[in-house]
């Protein structure tokens, strides 16, 4: 931990400065989107990818940080927030639908990570599963129910090259990939994304607690199969703010009871 006066080597910020929950988006442009969810809103700073306000929920300090895109950013966001008193995040992002059942538009909420990353690999060994924290997933889940959005909870995969999975056969390692996307159809694999496992076992490593959900902006399987279109294609995340907002209601609620 630091004390009230060091600041991190990337997030320009100090201890006092963040909350003890966070949400993190990828985008520094979403930032202010969701600070408007927060009481007494103010911006912090933007240093490279990260961007932070900072406001309250229930009273209690919640502080908003972008991480750029990747594991490599995320970790550093999530050590850098944790130095400074976190130990609560929740990611709202964007992916792609992996599984014909996520249309575009559809939230999808993080039960599991397939570790397709690199990242998470320098914390922890490839068998430790990526996983988020229990009781943030119930709250994600039950927040999503109670918006009445069409939602997924299940495992998605994370990975580190994104035209390694939009464009694969252009690759010299074409079909290693090709066939690992296979195997992910196979499983049930709801979506792709790049940060959730990273942050899922950087947050273990830290013996912090995190969830995450996105929205499906395309789905490539259901376009191949017919089902959808170009035109099908959104980057509306409103509804993944909106549900992260309340389930950390949910979440400062049953904390303070506890």
């Amino acid at each position: 931990m630091l004390d009230s006066k060091e600041r991190p080597y990337h997030i320009d910020a100090t201890r006092g400065d963040i909350g003890r929950y966070c949400i993190i988006p990828g985008d520094p442009g979403r930032c202010e989107k969701i600070a408007k969810y927060l009481d007494s809103a103010e911006h912090l700073s933007m240093n490279r990818e990260y961007n932070i306000w900072s406001g309250y929920l229930l009273g209690e300090k919640v502080s908003v940080c972008s991480t750029g895109i990747g594991g490599p950013s995320t970790a550093i966001a999530v050590e850098e927030l944790f130095s400074c008193g976190a130990d609560t995040f929740i990611r709202v992002g964007t992916c792609g639908g992996i599984s014909l059942d996520v249309k575009s538009g559809d939230v999808v909420i993080a039960s599991g990570a397939v570790r397709q990353d690199g990242t998470s690999h320098e914390y922890a060994p490839p068998e430790f599963p990526a996983v988020p924290d229990t009781n943030i997933l119930f709250s994600l889940v039950e927040a999503a129910k109670e918006s009445g959005a069409d939602y997924h909870a299940g495992v998605v995969q994370s990975k580190d090259s994104f035209y390694g999975q939009h464009s694969p056969k252009r690759m010299p390692t074409s079909s290693a990939l090709l066939e690992k996307w296979e195997a992910w159809k196979r499983l049930g694999v709801l979506a792709s994304e790049m940060e959730a496992s990273t942050l899922f076992t950087v947050s273990a490593t830290l013996g912090a607690r995190s969830g995450a959900l996105f929205v499906s902006v395309w789905n490539q399987e259901r376009y191949n199969a017919g089902l959808d279109t170009d035109s099908d294609e959104t980057h509306d995340t409103e509804k993944a703010i909106k549900i992260a907002v309340e389930a950390l209601k949910k979440i400062i609620e049953n904390d303070k009871k506890n």
